[in-house]
């Protein structure tokens, strides 16, 4: 069976494409294609308050041409998501109804906690020890998501207005950074992780920099090592020398610097990086659903 799920983020837009086979109650769920476009809804919202009307008509572009490729692809169930940019618009119910009016596609908003639950439905764990502790670290272009998941299930979540494309325009303030210190410290009082689990395009990307694959864990002095590289290195010779795309040069460095953050108020050494994420979660949630009806 084919599924399909957008995410809907502040910094790009993503349509993946999953195969889910089931056999003696295993499920195997193989990527078939992802398509990510650089529509920065963050960068209006974030500043503005509001989508504006370029990026609005990008994204009604962008979901028409999501759609035929949903019709093509066959698929039996999708679902679109959007997280902290339309979450914070003003007018974000007004881009969802247009969107609705010339897509016929509803855009749901999800809040940081359904964000947490949607990625344990990928069973992430099942690769690590499932009675471990866990702090999930998800960062985005608006917000930062924290869990601590222990025994497969999330015991404390909270979303952080972090994110890159805010850090990018200085608009995160010192007090939003006490706030999440605050918080985490006095989780791990009572639940100390032994791992975190790293999610979002920057922190896949940084993994691959480092030449890490086969979920080798992802060393805290690894990280600092390749953000400190980059770093070094301006926006555009990131992009000519590094190979970096132009909407993920100018925001690496941020987000490396919220894992880095996270981890050393954690004390967290190793990061396991599943390369997973909200539209996959979304997948193994309609597949779910799917298997359940039938």
């Amino acid at each position: 069976m084919r599924f399909a799920a957008v995410d809907i983020g502040s910094n790009a837009v993503r349509l993946l494409f999953c195969d889910v086979d089931v056999f003696q109650n295993h499920k195997d769920v193989k990527k078939i294609s992802l398509i990510r476009l650089p529509i920065r809804l963050g960068e209006d919202v974030f500043s503005k308050k509001k989508i504006s009307a370029k990026n609005a008509n990008q994204l009604i572009k962008a979901l028409n041409a999501f759609k035929n490729l949903v019709d093509i692809y066959d698929v039996v169930a999708f679902r679109v998501c959007a997280t902290s940019a339309f979450r914070e618009a003003k007018n974000g119910k007004e881009v969802i109804e247009k969107v609705k009016k010339k897509t016929n596609i509803t855009i749901e908003i999800i809040d940081g906690d359904t964000e947490a639950k949607l990625l344990l439905e990928t069973h992430v764990t099942d690769r690590l020890n499932p009675q471990g502790t866990y702090l999930y670290i998800d960062v985005g272009g608006g917000s930062t998501e924290l869990s601590i998941i222990s025994k497969g299930k999330a015991i404390q979540s909270k979303s952080f207005k972090i994110g890159t494309i805010r850090l990018k325009n200085n608009l995160v303030s010192e007090s939003t950074w006490k706030e999440m210190k605050v918080w985490l410290e006095k989780i791990i009082k009572k639940h100390q992780p032994e791992l975190a689990i790293g999610t979002g395009g920057n922190i896949n990307k940084l993994y691959k920099m480092c030449g890490l694959k086969d979920y080798k864990l992802f060393e805290y002095t690894k990280l600092e090592e390749i953000n400190q590289f980059i770093e070094q290195h301006t926006i555009e010779e990131r992009i000519l020398k590094l190979g970096l795309k132009p909407d993920r040069a100018d925001v690496i460095t941020h987000a490396a610097k919220v894992y880095l953050t996270v981890l050393a108020i954690a004390k967290v050494e190793n990061m396991f990086i599943p390369k997973l994420g909200l539209a996959e979660g979304v997948i193994y949630q309609l597949s779910e659903k799917k298997m359940k009806r039938s």
